[in-house]
């Protein structure tokens, strides 16, 4: 028998926020699946706004369970989901994200059962707020500086969440990239899906909140490099700020990544400084 996979979609107040629609299309998607054992959760963040009513109406008709409670976050109520979830993998689409593979599921479970990977990542569409779509590829040879890829076209071992303790939610914006960094330093087995299954939509807060997005990118980085070398304040800055890293920082990072892949790990690790050191001096003139 197949695993269970666990797809955990958080709401709020779909209807004054114009989201029926995209949600909509994310559950009639997910139903057209061909992969067979799927549990598709919805976390709901007390709407009031005659959601709770909608969801009601695609429960009843066996497309998902819901539970609705106050949450403080997406990053709460995915929490939430995988305490609840009795998938042995588990992947977290928001309201407005979709799965455009109808196969992908089935390709994805095989190939992390044939690998025993505890993560697996994959490319994805990426539907930018002014309304131009572009390709998000992955880059895993910048992860320790920037997000390496789209949380939404990774699947998890619910096992592996259960034992790293979840997604850290006192980061409002980032816990997703707090999470890709622990299970990169923790040594689990990652698999490549090379095949763009998902499109999903870019979320804006890290846009309007560029000064919280960075105090979240320093303490991230804080939480799990201080011990691999002394970071203080004006560091921490220019690391959150322009992916500037400490030479020294860089040699321990590097030996997560095969021997034969280090001189690629610094070229990259300085591709991305020097792209936004560039956009920085750009901002200033």
């Amino acid at each position: 028998m197949e695993p269970f996979v666990t797809i955990i979609t958080p709401t709020h107040n779909l209807l004054e926020n114009n989201l029926a629609d995209d949600f909509n299309l994310l559950v009639k998607l997910i139903d057209l699946q061909t992969y067979p054992n799927i549990e598709h959760l919805v976390i709901d963040n007390m709407s009031n706004d005659g959601t709770i009513e909608l969801l009601k109406s695609y429960k009843n008709l066996g497309f998902f369970n819901f539970y609705s409670e106050k949450d403080t976050g997406k990053f709460d109520a995915y929490n939430k989901g995988i305490m609840r979830a009795k998938g042995k993998y588990v992947t977290f689409l928001s309201c407005d994200d979709f799965i455009h593979d109808i196969t992908s599921i089935y390709d994805i479970v095989n190939l992390m059962e044939a690998n025993n990977a505890d993560f697996s990542f994959a490319p994805a569409y990426c539907r930018h707020p002014q309304g131009f779509v572009f390709l998000f590829v992955p880059a895993m040879h910048t992860a320790f500086q920037v997000l390496p890829c789209a949380r939404q076209a990774m699947f998890f071992k619910k096992s592996m969440l259960e034992k790293e303790n979840f997604f850290d939610d006192k980061f409002k914006l980032l816990a997703d990239y707090d999470l890709i960094v622990r299970i990169m330093l923790k040594r689990y087995k990652p698999v490549y899906f090379d095949t763009n299954y998902v499109t999903y939509k870019l979320g804006d807060k890290v846009q309007q909140n560029p000064q919280k997005a960075e105090a979240e990118t320093k303490a991230i980085f804080n939480k799990n490099y201080r011990t691999m070398y002394p970071l203080n304040e004006d560091i921490l800055t220019r690391m959150a700020a322009l992916s500037e890293f400490p030479k020294p920082l860089l040699e321990k990072l590097s030996t997560y990544f095969p021997p034969e892949d280090k001189e690629l790990f610094f070229e990259r690790c300085e591709q991305i400084h020097k792209i936004r050191l560039q956009a920085a001096q750009n901002r200033q003139q």
